[in-house]
């Protein structure tokens, strides 16, 4: 069964849907190889304008399988495949919106704000509890940083815990909510807007918005990846996510 789901809506538009429902799509090298292949694949295509991200079954995505993570012979692959993934989204040339439902935490709220736009449904309960695993989301800060204030920034990385779709519109975090049967309306809504736009200005709009920042978003992902695997390898990371996989409270020393 394929990880992603690739579907052409219109010959602008491509819908990419994370297809591990059984792991609330939990992020595997696999499937976010094949998210980064796609999206450069779409981008390739003159004729692509946007991209629309969804999670199948219950929720977006629940961040990091932590049960590969375990694995800790494949951190650095696993933390640079966040990287490149982040990187694509982050730099493509087509216009992005995430349709969230359920959840979308640690790393599958990490997709979500690499978008330009995020709809949430009702309901959906978004966070970075990375800390609580011993890790560190500096890949995900990146972005967290150009769109929240600093005070709402430290409560969702310090305190860690996980707040509701309305809460993240209030703070900035997504754009709408909507009833859970109307995110693709209201993602079709955005769609038409925006291919109102002349294709080249929105190129060039989104390309000086990332210029009109004192560092690029590669520069903070380089920086950001040497934190994250500083933590990754530490001994609360593999006392972390042994808890996590165990179903028991962690023992920091």
């Amino acid at each position: 069964m394929p990880v992603i789901l690739i579907e052409k809506q219109t010959p602008r538009i491509t819908r990419l849907t994370l297809n591990r429902p059984e792991r609330r799509n939990a992020l595997t090298l696999e499937l976010m190889s094949e998210l980064t292949a796609a999206v450069e694949e779409a981008a390739a295509d003159s004729a692509q304008r946007i991209l629309i991200f969804r999670g199948a079954g219950k929720a977006f995505c629940t961040g990091l399988d932590l049960e590969a993570a375990a694995d800790s012979s494949k951190a650095h692959d696993t933390a640079e495949a966040v990287a490149r993934m982040l990187l694509a989204l982050a730099e493509t040339r087509l216009v992005t919106i995430a349709t969230v439902h359920g959840a979308a935490v640690a790393g599958g709220a990490g997709i979500m704000s690499a978008c330009d736009f995020v709809v949430a449904a009702e309901g959906t309960k978004i966070g970075y509890p990375e800390v609580r695993r011993g890790l560190v989301a500096g890949l995900v800060m990146t972005f967290l940083r150009r769109q929240l204030r600093e005070r709402d920034l430290r409560e969702l990385l310090l305190a860690s815990e996980l707040i509701d779709a309305e809460r993240a519109r209030e703070i900035g975090l997504v754009n709408r909510v909507v009833p859970i049967d109307a995110l693709e309306n209201e993602a079709k809504k955005i769609t038409d807007s925006v291919l109102q736009g002349a294709p080249g200005a929105i190129t060039n709009s989104k390309r000086l918005l990332e210029k009109l920042w004192s560092t690029s978003v590669g520069e903070d992902i380089e920086v950001a990846l040497r934190h994250h695997l500083e933590a990754r390898e530490s001994a609360e990371a593999k006392e972390g996510i042994a808890a996590f996989n165990e179903k028991r409270p962690p023992n920091w020393v």
